[in-house]
């Protein structure tokens, strides 16, 4: 459990119905004990995914009115900033100002930034975020990337061992961030063959995604660029079955469960784990516990609340996809004994990548 004194400033996008953005994240860092202020990038109707949705995105100037009222009232003082979906580059400009007046009047402020942008290729974002998402990340103690918003950051293709050498490089060193979680990457044959048997999947590759926390000295440590201590990062890694079909806000679970489990000045019991991997244990096994209950919920429902993915039957009658949208939103009421915990009976303990960097 959180200290009492903990406060988190969440800044995400907000839905009525369903679990994605705030709604993913605030319920479980308020379970795990986190006072939480939320502000909200936009408000709709629902998620992207069923097709069509209403609402509107806030603008920047109904941002920094927000942000400087709370700052006026004194009410501006967390310990822990959470950022993820923000759609365009005013607003977002908007909450990179606040986070580094917050950063300042806090230094040791715990900043977890998620840097939504896209996915499967796809961004989902106007491009000209790309830019000051890449000013922000020396602001940042964590970031929590999927593969392409990798690729995106770094202009590096994730190909292969030396392009995902590379990217860590560029995020640690050019950008300075001490934190570096890649929460999911498929398991392609060049990085299954990489793996340590401790990490290696039993079965076939393809049917998981690994998750990555890459860990730098602290910042104090570096000198025109390089670390004094160490040449590279400290890598843990785990494997986690792939769930059949398509869910939401899974990624703004994740990071606020791993924002909330973040304790960098605590030393962790397992032998070799860093702060952050112990953080990306519990946050890995607590949503692919939620992820699981979500499926036998939506597994249970009537036919029609459940028929597979179809384009063309999905276009002609749109409540198919709504009702089978519907009954795969997160089962965070249902799941908040696994959220504090109770009911886990097996961590997925992200182990350590010995040998990653070989010789570079």
């Amino acid at each position: 459990m959180a200290l009492v004194s903990e406060r988190v400033l969440s800044i995400q996008s907000h839905v009525v119905f369903g679990y994605v953005g705030g709604k993913a994240a605030v319920f479980p860092l308020q379970l795990l004990g986190y006072d939480v202020d939320v502000v909200n990038t936009v408000n709709f109707s629902n998620h992207a995914g069923y097709g069509y949705s209403g609402g509107s995105k806030t603008t920047a100037a109904e941002l920094n009115a927000i942000f400087e009222t709370m700052e006026h009232n004194e009410l501006l003082m967390p310990t822990r900033l959470l950022t993820g979906y923000i759609p365009g580059a005013e607003a977002l400009t908007a909450v990179e100002r606040l986070a580094c007046r917050v950063k300042h009047a806090r230094p040791n402020l715990v900043y977890l930034l998620d840097p939504v942008m896209g996915d499967a290729g796809r961004l989902y974002v106007a491009p000209d975020v790309i830019p000051v998402y890449r000013e922000m990340l020396p602001l940042a103690t964590i970031i929590t990337p999927n593969w392409f918003e990798v690729e995106t950051l770094t202009d590096i293709k994730l190909d292969n061992m030396d392009s995902l050498h590379n990217a860590l490089k560029i995020l640690h060193i050019q950008y300075r961030v001490p934190h570096v979680v890649i929460s999911s990457i498929p398991l392609k044959s060049w990085l299954a063959e990489a793996l340590p048997s401790t990490i290696r999947p039993p079965k076939e590759p393809s049917d998981y995604l690994l998750c990555i926390a890459s860990s730098f000295p602290p910042k104090d440590s570096f000198t025109n660029g390089h670390s004094l201590h160490q040449p590279h990062s400290t890598i843990h890694a785990q494997c986690v079955p792939l769930i059949p079909g398509y869910f939401s806000g899974v990624g703004d679970l994740f990071s606020a469960l791993l924002l909330a489990h973040f304790h960098p000045d605590e030393t962790p019991e397992t032998l070799h784990a860093t702060p952050l991997s112990a953080a990306v244990s519990q946050a890995l096994s607590k949503t692919h516990a939620v992820l699981v209950m979500t499926q036998a919920i939506a597994n249970s429902l009537p036919e029609e609340e459940r028929l597979p993915s179809d384009d063309e039957l999905d276009k002609l009658n749109p409540l198919r996809k709504i009702r089978r949208m519907r009954g795969r939103e997160l089962a965070l009421i249902r799941g908040q004994d696994l959220i504090r915990g109770i009911g886990i009976t097996h961590v997925r303990e992200m182990m350590l990548w010995d040998g990653f960097w070989g010789d570079k």
